[in-house]
């Protein structure tokens, strides 16, 4: 088997795309299982309320840190760019500008998270019942926020250069952290939502600290040198020039998500349980998505630096047909399955019927949802990012947003909220797969 940190310009392509993928599937998994024991806990233990509060501030979250994640990909791309190209000193450089950016981007987030939380939940037209807990919840989470915004920074650091086995390991061991303080703070010693919320901080503190110690002690040309820590210029910009797109580009459809969101808060605490515990069982969709779609940007921006243009067309290919493949097979059961997988959250009747409409109008359609993100995650790794920013924005964020505003007030029903997802990604696949077969995309970070 290939070494971890072997350059994926080397070896069978399907096997170096599966074995870097795979690390990230059963990774995510952990994740995901531990979102949905996080969500049984809160909702069974604390109730629709509780669970309505945690399930609302996702997308506020992702809101405020996926501009971050949207640079720290940028970063990776050019990482990965250095790497392939065998350029190991410029990889030096690369990984102490990206550590210096986070730890600056850390004490952002947490001001602005922990200072705004209360007013961006009010403009959410988050409910008053449920209004507190979301504060708590928000503003506990927010105050750990060097502990995910560095873990996302290292593990993008690992990734870049093609190792995936060690942030499985350190995945795994903090969500089984996650889980046990989850029951411990919720179960034993009440402390409700914020409970929750701690678990998760302290447990994204260990992912970090681990990540950080395996870049600290290894030999290889990523160690990461405290004292070397600084902002380099040039690579500061070239950062900035590809991941400023996917950081707009998420910030924005986050933004949109927000929107969303508050139209679903409208509907009532019932619609907010049912459609966050359709959240978490979409998770799993996204499972073989993020998978392929991290293994493909990686690929692709090694591949790319070293000129194996045509390794990485075929390198391509195999990531988004499989993606695509195995997005729509969980669909399908997700589609078969949705009234028990809700009622496990939730067995309220009404929340019941509420999640499994919105699971029903989109599992047949996570196809589309897997193709715009795979094909937006190869343009990351040629370096368009723009192009994935315009197409993303345009179909995820403006059309999303204008057809809610004009179908919601005339139709009173939450049947367009749900019809809006599959609408954009039918959209946004078809703008990408245009670009794909059109443009000279190979020839993107030349």
């Amino acid at each position: 088997m290939a070494k971890a940190t072997e350059p994926m310009t080397q070896g069978v392509i399907w096997k170096r795309i599966i074995m870097f993928a795979l690390p990230i599937f059963f990774g995510n998994l952990f994740q995901q299982l531990y979102n949905v024991v996080d969500s049984l806990i809160v909702g069974n233990f604390l109730g629709s309320n509780a669970l309505a509060a945690v399930s609302s501030s996702g997308n506020l979250i992702f809101m405020l840190i996926g501009f971050l994640i949207g640079i720290s990909n940028g970063a990776g791309v050019v990482l990965a760019k250095y790497y392939g190209a065998g350029n190991l000193e410029t990889v030096q450089t690369a990984i102490h500008t990206i550590v210096a950016f986070g730890l600056v981007a850390s004490a952002v987030v947490m001001v602005i998270g922990v200072g705004f939380s209360p007013q961006i939940l009010i403009w959410m037209n988050t409910p008053d019942s449920v209004m507190a807990e979301s504060v708590a919840y928000l503003r506990i989470y927010f105050a750990g926020a060097f502990g995910f915004v560095m873990y996302n920074i290292f593990v993008g650091i690992l990734q870049a250069i093609g190792d995936s086995r060690h942030p499985l390991y350190y995945l795994m061991a903090s969500t089984m952290v996650n889980v046990v303080l989850d029951i411990v703070l919720i179960r034993q010693f009440h402390m409700g939502v914020g409970g929750a919320a701690l678990a998760t901080v302290i447990s994204q503190f260990l992912s970090a600290g681990l990540c950080l110690q395996q870049l600290l002690r290894t030999k290889e040309s990523y160690k990461l040198c405290p004292s070397k820590i600084g902002f380099d210029a040039d690579m500061l910009r070239q950062i900035v020039r590809i991941g400023l797109p996917s950081g707009i580009q998420n910030s924005i459809i986050s933004l949109a998500n927000v929107v969303v969101q508050s139209q679903i808060n409208t509907f009532g605490a019932m619609a907010m349980a049912g459609c966050g515990a359709f959240s978490k069982i979409e998770g799993f969709v996204f499972l073989p998505i993020t998978s392929f779609a991290l293994a493909l940007t990686t690929f692709v921006g090694q591949n790319l630096g070293g000129k194996e243009y045509e390794r990485a067309r075929k390198g391509v290919r195999f990531g988004v047909v499989s993606a695509v493949i195995l997005a729509e097979i969980i669909g399908v059961w997700v589609f078969i399955l949705a009234p028990h997988l809700i009622a496990a959250f939730d067995s309220t009747p009404e929340v019941v019927r509420l999640g499994t409409d919105k699971a029903r109008t989109s599992a047949l359609f996570f196809f589309l949802l897997a193709y715009s993100n795979t094909m937006a995650a190869v343009m990351r790794g040629c370096g368009k990012t723009m192009v994935s920013m315009v197409v993303m924005i345009g179909f995820w964020c403006v059309v999303r947003m204008a057809f809610l505003i004009i179908t919601v007030p005339l139709t009173h029903s939450i049947q367009m909220i749900y019809w809006v997802y599959p609408l954009t990604w039918a959209l946004s696949s078809g703008a990408l797969f245009l670009y794909y077969k059109k443009a000279d995309w190979v020839h993107g970070l030349d």
